[in-house]
């Protein structure tokens, strides 16, 4: 009991120095944060001055001055400065509705499209560079118009635009900026990723508010299967450049190369008119395309096939999304049933997933999807009957060319072919071109080896 008696006794003797020692510790603390503190204070002691100055001397010290006719800095502006100069600009834009389609800031995190767009309202010289424009996907072609608008007044183009988005429809164009009118132009209620050119020219409906149409001039070019309208700016322009834009027109009528072709009146058959005349000297706005030697009428049926209305709607509705349920050739020639969905963006390929046949010993289908621009090939490999026929899907995977076979009834087969064959012809990448250069440069391998093969067994 003694020992223990000791023990607490000593326990409180400790506990009692501690707190001593902390207390004494704070104190140091504080007592030496004070001195720190004096250390950057200084006291100055009030002296009076001794010497005596006049009122003018004080006045001078503190000089009154005027600030309002102070003279303005002619130094360079600051970016605020050119900021806010920008901005009216900016905020009396009259297309500022259409600037949420803008997808310049959400390239590679959200779905966007890149559109040359030629303005045919420009000058000569202005027109024939595009505007690049970068819109939501999800946009319509009603808000690309004004989203084209938009960035067209952002970026001070003259001549300035109508404020009436409705003024203005998109159509087609060539690479070099002509609007090519045998085409409709582009419905503006549907969506832009329906399409898949990436060549467009903004065209004006109306001169100005409150006027009629703009009177614009198409000559009309008639063939031996169809017609093309040719656009004009004026009636000065020479019936030689109206022969080379109805050539251009026609596939495969090259310059320099094909056979010549002149042009006559529709009601003067056999008349060839004179190139170097100018349109307005004609005194019409039709005539007709013949080729030399030849009389209207005997042209070759082998020129150019019959062009049909239905053929036109198909290349323009080719970029819409439609699916077919087919079933897809493994290399152990068994199927499974498939869903190939095709749109202007890419195929998607997606197995079916209410196999009526087992699993257990087929390699299960996993979903492929393939973008458009990496299509190289879509081809017809057999028709034996109307129920039965397999094409062939060629697409660049990996900087290698795979092959995909599919087989269906021949109407379906024959849709899909057509379907994508008007999207690779639409779209013309570089991997098709790539491809179709390596099969030219096996095919001639292959040709040099056999002609050097024979030439040896000739020896």
């Amino acid at each position: 009991m003694r020992m223990r008696f000791f023990e607490g006794e000593m326990c409180l003797i400790v506990l009692n120095n501690m707190k001593v020692f902390s207390f004494k510790a704070q104190r140091l603390e504080r007592l030496r944060k004070e001195r720190q503190n004096q250390i950057k204070c200084k006291n100055i002691q009030w002296k009076e001055r001794s010497s005596s100055q006049s009122a003018d001397d004080l006045s001078s010290l503190f000089e009154k001055k005027d600030f309002k006719d102070r003279p303005r800095s002619t130094g360079s502006k600051s970016t605020l400065s050119l900021r806010l100069e920008q901005c009216p600009q900016q905020l009396n834009n009259p297309f500022n509705e259409y600037s949420k389609f803008d997808g310049k800031g959400h390239v590679g995190t959200t779905a966007t499209k890149k559109i040359d767009v030629y303005l045919s309202m420009q000058s000569t010289q202005e027109k024939l560079h595009p505007m690049m424009v970068v819109t939501m996907a999800n946009a319509r072609v009603h808000d690309l118009i004004g989203l084209i608008c938009w960035q067209y007044t952002c970026e001070g183009r003259e001549p300035k635009l109508t404020e009436n988005v409705n003024t203005y429809f998109l159509h087609i164009a060539e690479d070099d900026g002509e609007v090519d009118t045998d085409f409709p132009p582009l419905d503006s209620n549907e969506p832009i990723h329906k399409f898949g050119f990436s060549t467009l020219a903004l065209v004006e409906k109306y001169s100005s508010p409150g006027l009629g149409p703009k009177q614009s001039l198409f000559v009309r070019i008639n063939a031996a299967h169809g017609f093309s309208l040719i656009p004009v700016d004026s009636q000065k322009v020479t019936m030689k450049d109206i022969l080379q834009k109805a050539l251009k027109k026609r596939k495969g009528s090259q310059k320099g190369s094909g056979p010549m072709y002149r042009l006559e009146k529709q009601t003067e058959p056999n008349v060839a008119v004179d190139l170097d005349s100018t349109l307005e000297s004609q005194g019409t706005m039709e005539f007709c395309l013949v080729r030399e030697n030849s009389s209207r009428g005997e042209e070759s049926s082998e020129e150019d096939p019959p062009i049909d209305i239905t053929t036109v709607q198909d290349m323009l509705s080719s970029h819409h999304y439609k699916s077919f349920k087919i079933s897809m050739i493994h290399k152990l020639r068994f199927t499974t049933d498939v869903q190939l969905g095709i749109s202007g963006e890419k195929v998607e390929i997606d197995p079916v997933t209410n196999q009526k046949t087992s699993t257990k010993f087929w390699i299960r289908q996993k979903p492929i999807s393939i973008d458009s621009d990496l299509l190289c090939a879509c081809d017809l490999v057999e028709e034996k009957s109307p129920s039965h026929a397999v094409f062939k899907l060629t697409y660049l995977s990996n900087h290698d060319y795979k092959a995909l076979y599919f087989e269906s009834d021949a109407a379906t087969v024959n849709e899909i072919v057509l379907k994508v064959n008007y999207i690779l012809e639409s779209r013309a990448s570089t991997s098709r071109a790539e491809y179709f250069a390596q099969k030219q440069r096996k095919l001639n391998r292959r040709t040099s080896f056999s002609f050097q093969k024979d030439k040896k067994s000739g020896q």
